[in-house]
């Protein structure tokens, strides 16, 4: 079965890029391609799903049907939003809301089309499969 980052690493390698370039090339930063392209994130934004999509020449669509948004069914938009503040304020020792295992937690920096800085914050569970995306 093909997964989300299975599919980058191979448009990727196609393309002949390193991993920094597509970072480059796509704006999006170094870590977020890291996190895609090791299993770690499983949903994207819109924005960097487009930038991957241009630059990995393909559709937008070919990468979204391999993206698992796995959060909305397990835990309510409550405690994912409080989670999210608590992240931002830069809470430590966060705890999975599903299983209770530790959170590892970070703060991804991008840039919307205005090149105006966005702070996305990003969690996931070191357990299961429970994860934060923006």
């Amino acid at each position: 079965m093909e997964t989300l980052a299975r599919f980058i690493q191979h448009k990727r390698n196609e393309l002949d890029l390193t991993r920094k370039a597509l970072a480059i090339a796509s704006n999006v930063s170094i870590e977020e391609i890291e996190e895609i392209e090791s299993g770690k994130e499983l949903f994207l934004p819109v924005t960097v799903r487009q930038s991957l999509a241009k630059v990995l020449k393909c559709e937008p669509s070919e990468i979204k049907r391999l993206e698992k948004d796995i959060v909305n069914d397990i835990v309510s938009p409550e405690v994912i939003e409080s989670l999210k503040e608590l992240i931002l304020k830069g809470a430590g020792g966060l705890k999975c809301p599903k299983c209770g295992a530790p959170l590892d937690t970070r703060i991804a920096r991008m840039y919307d089309l205005e090149d105006n800085l966005i702070l996305h914050p990003k969690a996931h569970c070191t357990k299961c499969p429970f994860q934060i995306h923006s």
